[in-house]
């Protein structure tokens, strides 16, 4: 095989703007995710019976499907409810970019609350009677008390999903957006050096997610130290 990495070189410029929509893409999905994420864990810790059932509906749903038949049902049929919800000739369009972000959060939510979920129920329910005890509401417990506390204890796991977060971006090159995985695709076709460019990307996502497990698991030692 003659492999030409000169191909790399010469599309830097393309690549890292791809490199740079996938990141703004993890991040936005994470921040979005965790927060959403963690209203459904206390939705699910409710005592209100339709609030928990109706947050456990949600989660075991976007669990029970993959992460791609998620993203081509947003992009297909909302436009075409949204036609038939306003009457208009035509479907809306919703864009390739705007799905995959709405798609990510939505999905990366179901995750973030089984995660959130766990780091609640692992505090103490000695501290809730005792923030109760100070005066403190349900709400001010958990801002104050609980969530703090939770949120350390799962920061190692909530960095792991979001390196897994990192990886599945790549998924949005099947509508066609441009992200590292979808901009090294459309130089490689376009150049017909298909090895060479995927060879690279494996690369660059093998040293990335390399690198950031090993420091989760720092992360992880050093909390462990802490407790």
């Amino acid at each position: 095989m003659n492999l030409d990495f000169s191909v790399v070189a010469n599309s830097l410029p393309y690549l890292w703007k791809g490199m740079q929509y996938t990141l703004q893409l993890t991040a936005t999905s994470a921040v979005g995710g965790l927060f959403f994420g963690t209203l459904l864990a206390l939705a699910r810790l409710s005592s209100i019976r339709l609030l928990s059932n109706s947050a456990s509906a949600y989660v075991n749903l976007m669990r029970s499907i993959p992460l791609v038949l998620v993203i081509f049902w947003f992009f297909f049929l909302v436009p075409l409810i949204l036609q038939g919800i306003t009457g208009a000739e035509r479907p809306p369009q919703v864009g390739a970019e705007r799905t995959a972000i709405i798609t990510f959060i939505m999905f990366e939510a179901a995750y973030f609350c089984e995660i959130m979920r766990a780091g609640i129920q692992s505090i103490p329910r000695g501290q809730v009677y005792s923030a109760y005890a100070l005066g403190l509401t349900y709400g001010q417990a958990m801002r104050l008390v609980i969530l703090p506390q939770a949120f350390r204890n799962m920061l190692p796991v909530l960095l792991t999903q979001t390196i897994i977060l990192f990886q599945d971006t790549s998924l949005v090159y099947v509508i066609s957006a441009t992200d590292f995985v979808g901009a090294a695709s459309k130089i490689a076709q376009r150049d017909s050096r298909l090895v060479e460019m995927y060879l690279f990307v494996a690369a660059v996502y093998f040293v990335l997610c390399y690198g950031l497990s090993y420091m989760v698991k720092m992360l992880q030692r050093k909390i462990a130290v802490i407790r």
